[in-house]
């Protein structure tokens, strides 16, 4: 199990202050409701690791009735993941989350196959900024560095360091 103590969330809570200029302080980065949705994925995704389906779900169930944020148990996530706003997020079972994502609103992390046995969901790499309402779906890679724009629709790979617009998104810069 791989438990995540007070000093892991007080460092996630001072980088929300450090990256966000609404933020007076790191007590105030406790109370955003993207921390305290990460907080209860933890949880949930320790039972979850456990084999504990039906007691990871409630947790994960919890946290989104509380933050209006939904993230699958199964979901990896890792360091400094901040979802600013939150609400609507929607967080898929075989997504991966690498270091350092920030988050809008609206955001869907989604699949686009019925196979448990697949990966169905998307990988975002390290320092990703993804804009409000997009919807990223299916096994592909938002590389490294990479921006999608709001309400971007990602259906293809996007190459690290590029920045992806549109419905269906298309890439304008890299």
């Amino acid at each position: 199990m791989n438990h995540k103590g007070p000093d892991y969330w007080r460092k996630e809570a001072e980088y929300i202050f450090e990256q966000d200029p609404a933020c007076h302080s790191v007590e105030e980065a406790y109370l955003y409701p993207g921390l305290v949705a990460r907080q209860m994925h933890q949880k949930a995704r320790e039972e979850y690791l456990e084999g504990n389906y039906y007691q990871a779900r409630v947790i994960s169930e919890e946290g989104r009735r509380t933050t209006g944020i939904e993230i699958h148990p199964g979901a990896e996530i890792g360091n400094h993941f901040f979802i600013d706003h939150g609400m609507g997020i929607v967080i898929g079972e075989t997504s991966i989350i690498k270091d350092r994502v920030t988050m809008y609103h609206g955001v869907t992390l989604g699949g686009v196959s019925t196979d448990p046995k697949s990966k169905r969901h998307p990988t975002i790499g390290n320092d990703v900024v993804i804009g409000a309402g997009a919807t990223i779906l299916g096994n592909i890679s938002i590389g490294d560095g990479a921006q999608v724009g709001a309400g971007a629709v990602v259906l293809k790979d996007v190459p690290a360091g590029a920045t992806a617009v549109g419905v269906p998104a298309r890439i304008i810069e890299k």
